[in-house]
């Protein structure tokens, strides 16, 4: 015969919570999955963070709900019931802290994002900020007195940041580097040394850039501010491109202009890299050891761009000046001999 006093004492409460466990992995599987679903066809963003918050936490909250109200059904002493109470009480802390840290980063970023750019120091700093309040408020819960560690913190905040020099001249240049727009995630800058690439991120120490050649270059945000740096996405992403060409001396310059700019049109209407409603145009600056010198200036629409348009460009117009019995002159030089 089952001895129902053995039953409440153990079998209950064990029951209790692995019918928690259980109920929290079928809803993480198919609930939280269905409503993923169902946010992605919404125009809002902001229902996708608060589904997302919740992603791997279920089962956990699941099992401390459980564990709640199987403890009702154990016989435990005052002084461990006291401990398994707070214990409970930390953890739920501990579970709302990282869903609500979930949240308000998540929000951060779709926010913040069309004011300063999308870098992950602010989601850093915001998940940080609310994770330190909720260690305090479980801490304060548990009859741990705050206020001695409030004190010690600021005693020992001149120590920490003399020990920390560097790392907090790296997260201050960071954020003066978000806060003045003039490196931006996405942009395609060369600094002094030459480096170039696009900025990927901008974290609380690092700024990460991503060269042609795919190569990750990672600069310490102290010395990315105090560097000369070429923006190429600034004041604009549009950027004109600057191609060299030499003619004969005998060639007609009226025609040779007529011709080059025709050809610079047609290059800038039919590529996608172009940009259509710019006047290409050419300027006459040498007169060179075999040729007449001079620039063809057209516009893309990024830095990128460049590199398409000149290559097309430079294959229709030596097509072009072929057909038009344009000569393009190989380089001559007279020298001199003194016997």
């Amino acid at each position: 015969m089952i001895d129902n006093s053995l039953l409440n004492a153990y079998l209950t409460p064990l029951a209790i919570f692995v019918g928690s466990l259980i109920l929290g992995y079928v809803s993480e599987k198919i609930l939280i999955y269905e409503l993923k679903q169902l946010t992605a066809k919404t125009k809002w963003k902001g229902d996708e963070v608060l589904v997302g918050s919740v992603h791997g936490i279920v089962q956990i909250t699941a099992g401390l709900i459980g564990l709640y109200f199987a403890h009702f059904y154990l016989t435990l002493g005052d002084q461990v019931l006291a401990i398994v109470d707070k214990s409970l009480l930390a953890a739920a802390i501990l579970v709302a802290t990282i869903i609500l840290g979930r949240i308000t980063a998540g929000f951060v970023h779709i926010y913040v994002k069309g004011i300063l750019p999308s870098t992950s120091i602010f989601t850093n700093i915001t998940k940080l900020t609310v994770y330190v309040l909720g260690v305090l408020v479980m801490l304060q819960s548990l009859g741990v007195s705050i206020a001695p560690l409030l004190t010690a913190v600021g005693v020992g905040g001149l120590g920490v940041a003399l020990a920390l020099q560097d790392t907090l001249s790296n997260l201050f240049a960071g954020i003066h580097i978000i806060a003045s727009k003039q490196v931006r995630a996405g942009d395609f800058i060369k600094l002094e040394t030459g480096e170039t690439g696009y900025v990927t991120d901008i974290t609380w120490r690092n700024t990460t850039i991503n060269e042609l050649p795919n190569n990750t270059v990672i600069v310490p945000n102290a010395k990315l501010s105090s560097s000369i740096i070429r923006n190429y996405n600034q004041p604009e992403q549009e950027m004109n491109v600057v191609v060299q060409v030499g003619v004969n001396y005998n060639s007609d310059l009226e025609k040779v202009e007529q011709v080059t700019i025709e050809v610079a049109k047609e290059v800038q209407k039919e590529l996608v890299e172009g940009v259509t409603d710019f006047e290409p145009f050419i300027r006459y600056h040498t007169f060179g050891d075999s040729s007449i010198n001079f620039t063809v200036i057209m516009r893309v629409k990024e830095f990128m761009n460049k590199f398409r348009v000149k290559h097309e460009f430079i294959k229709r117009l030596q097509k072009r000046y072929a057909k038009e019995g344009i000569e393009i002159p190989f380089p001559i030089r007279t020298v001199l001999m003194k016997k």
